[in-house]
């Protein structure tokens, strides 16, 4: 699997399990938005990417555990 394919099933998966877009696409370093909002809104929601990210790991380990 390519690092592309990796971030693809991540996204997809995230998604799956009700993150909010926004957030997986700030920790995948996506811009969203249009030139204006991106200008109003500069939040980098690195709390909420913290926890997804964890839940990420968790997930993870279940599949590796299973």
């Amino acid at each position: 699997m390519s690092v592309h394919g990796f971030r693809s099933t991540a996204s997809t998966i995230l998604h799956e399990q009700g993150w909010n877009h926004d957030i997986i696409e700030a920790q995948l370093a996506h811009l969203t938005g249009t030139a204006t909002s991106r200008a109003y809104n500069r939040s980098i929601y690195l709390a909420d990417r913290k926890k997804m990210m964890q839940a990420w790991a968790d997930y993870l380990d279940y599949l590796i555990d299973s």
